[in-house]
């Protein structure tokens, strides 16, 4: 393989994450870099694959999801409409959840502000009761 190569190190600054981030993702499967000795030698196909992942994880996306957006990457040539059909799904999940998830926030949000008013009501009318005595 030629082209752009990358150590181990230089991935982990680029994408500020640990070596043990990338090598984690290596033991999934998720990347495969050329070995020379006992040094990994990333290719831009790795950096890419890397890149893919971190964004996967961030959206909440898990590992078994991941690796289907990986491999739509790596197919992507042959336009396999099934792959693209996946992901559009899988993305419609994760909209989904996530808006059923602000639901949630929106309802806790209002009930803490209840008990807020609540516990204000209360304090004012013990406030209110100690100066009286």
């Amino acid at each position: 393989m030629s082209g752009q190569t990358y150590a181990i190190g230089e991935l982990a600054q680029h994408f500020d994450v640990t070596t043990r981030t990338i090598r984690f993702y290596e033991q999934e499967g998720l990347l495969s870099p050329e070995r020379r000795g006992k040094t990994r030698v990333y290719h831009e196909k790795d950096r890419v694959r890397l890149k893919l992942a971190l964004r996967g994880k961030r959206l909440g996306f898990s590992l078994i999801e991941i690796r289907e957006v990986l491999d739509l990457y790596d197919t992507r040539h042959d336009g396999s409409i099934r792959q693209l059909e996946r992901l559009l799904e899988i993305l419609a999940d994760k909209r989904a959840n996530l808006e059923r998830q602000l639901e949630d926030i929106r309802i806790m949000q209002r009930e803490l502000d209840q008990v807020e008013e609540r516990c204000k009501g209360a304090l004012g009318e013990l406030k209110a009761a100690e100066q009286g005595h």
